[in-house]
């Protein structure tokens, strides 16, 4: 039983990788009937470990098929929403572009999901995040003062800079009211979240070399220090109310001015020294509770054992896999993990006819559908 404020909504999702399949999770999760139209030949969840499949139906469509573009929209013509995140000019080269989903239904959320852009110089060109990511001057800007810029994994461009607007832009596509294209480009996205540092470049408070400013690991009051068992800790009092709460409780005094930028190094020397004579443990106990803003850094095995992160339920064992729970949280219709990543051609029958199919045996014969 899909539960959550998205409840009821029908989305379609055409198989990719990254990105897309990611928005389309997150619809699930709040509780959207997605409906993933997979290849005859791919492998969806079959692992079972590919969770950004979890609460969907998987399809098989070959659209290769006379028969298959039909298929989908068929389909079209009982959905709110369709994701994907092909190549500009696949999906109309395969019949089910934008025009001929929008003439079946006018009330359609068409979401396009890709990395440059449906438009410009580098549209065709293929790409992974860290490309996409480095054009935008975010990469340049991630890394320490005596390094090259740090890839931070996938998360920036992907998710943060593709998957999030794509969903931002079809929630909004569809309070509107009209049925319109959505052309979320992870270069676009990724330069609308660092609108805050732009702001700051223009007003001469960011200079443009890595780890000298205030967030980047300049400031040694934000950044990560040593334990004496080789783990480390997060630190980030920016306040100077946080601040002295800080310096109170690594036990020093007679320090340099917080805000005095020639001293940093020394600060950064006292603070590195004070760290390394004790565990992450014991400075775990030392922080917590406080407003000194310092906190353990935990691997990704490590994390679903905090307190805090057990005591929301972040992190869930479900389906044999530690995962994420749903997120935002909503006091009303709450989203949940209602199903794991489906197999292949799992639900093709099940889910055709909830849409309202009731020629699934010939389609199958012709081989324009497939089941697991």
């Amino acid at each position: 039983m899909s539960t959550g404020p998205l409840a009821g909504l029908r989305v379609i999702e055409l198989a990719g990788i990254g990105p897309a399949p990611f928005c389309a999770m997150l619809l699930a999760d709040l509780g959207a009937d997605v409906v993933r139209i997979d290849r005859p030949s791919g492998t969806s969840g079959a692992s079972g470990g590919d969770l950004l499949n979890r609460n969907k139906r998987s399809v098989v469509v070959d659209l290769k098929n006379p028969e298959g573009p039909e298929v989908v929209l068929r389909m079209v013509d009982k959905a709110d929403v369709l994701i994907e995140g092909l190549r500009p000019g696949v999906t109309e080269r395969l019949g089910i572009g934008p025009d001929e989903c929008l003439a079946r239904n006018p009330r359609l959320v068409y979401g396009r999901m890709t990395g440059w852009g449906q438009d410009g110089p580098l549209a065709q060109s293929a790409g992974h995040d860290i490309a996409y990511i480095g054009i935008t001057g975010v990469l340049h800007a991630i890394g320490r003062a005596d390094g090259p810029p740090q890839v931070p994994l996938n998360l920036v461009g992907d998710f943060g800079g593709g998957a999030m607007y794509l969903a931002v832009g079809i929630l909004a596509a569809l309070r509107s009211g009209q049925g319109q294209v959505v052309d979320a480009a992870i270069v676009d996205g990724t330069a609308h979240l660092a609108t805050m540092i732009y702001g700051m470049v223009g007003a001469g408070g960011w200079r443009p070399q890595r780890g000298v400013n205030l967030l980047d690991t300049g400031a040694p009051f934000y950044d990560v220090y040593e334990t004496s068992d080789g783990e480390h800790m997060a630190v980030g009092p920016l306040e100077s109310q946080f601040y002295k709460e800080f310096v109170g409780l690594l036990g020093l005094t007679d320090l340099p001015a917080q805000l005095d930028v020639p001293q940093w190094p020394e600060l950064r020397r006292r603070f590195s020294e004070v760290f390394a004579t004790r565990t992450r443990r014991e400075w775990t106990e030392v922080f917590e509770g406080t407003d000194a803003c310092v906190g353990p850094v935990l691997s990704l095995t490590e994390a679903h054992e905090h307190p805090h992160i057990k005591a929301r339920g972040t992190l869930v064992a479900q389906d044999g896999f530690v995962q994420p729970a749903p997120a935002p949280r909503f006091s009303a219709t709450p989203a949940s993990l209602r199903t794991p990543p489906p197999q292949t051609g799992a639900d093709t029958r099940a889910a055709l006819a909830d849409w309202g199919f009731d020629d699934i045996d010939d389609l199958l014969a012709h081989g324009a559908v497939r089941e697991g």
